[in-house]
């Protein structure tokens, strides 16, 4: 049985590097300082929920319930886990609705400049 690879050092948290590598079939060896995937820095829940949101195709809804947790849980999830990836939050863009619909009303703006708004553009 082959274990996974852990990205994390048990003792201090900090990230690991693989330093050996072995073909299982014809058995080289090549040594060095080899960069896990950012995917290897995930534990073991977070791998989980990953996988899930691979397989529902990035569906929240879908989430939610083969998870049975909130909406606000699995956005905080995905958070946590692009944050732990190494990227930058994109903040949370509301669209006011009646704002827009009331500038189309005063022949402020069009209706396509008003589906761009829309669409959080």
């Amino acid at each position: 049985m082959v274990n996974e690879v852990i990205g994390t050092c048990p003792v201090c948290q900090s990230q690991l590097l693989a330093t050996k590598l072995t073909c299982p079939n014809c058995h080289t060896e090549i040594t060095g300082q080899f960069a896990l995937s950012k995917f290897s820095y995930l534990n073991k829940d977070e791998m989980k929920f990953v996988e899930t949101f691979v397989i529902l195709r990035g569906n929240i809804k879908e989430m939610e319930k083969e998870l049975a947790i909130s909406y606000p849980t699995v956005k905080k999830y995905l958070d946590n886990i692009i944050q732990k990836m190494g990227y930058p939050i994109q903040p949370n863009i509301e669209v006011d609705h009646e704002a827009i619909l009331t500038k189309i009303k005063n022949g402020q703006i069009n209706v396509d400049e008003a589906i761009e708004l829309l669409k959080g553009k």
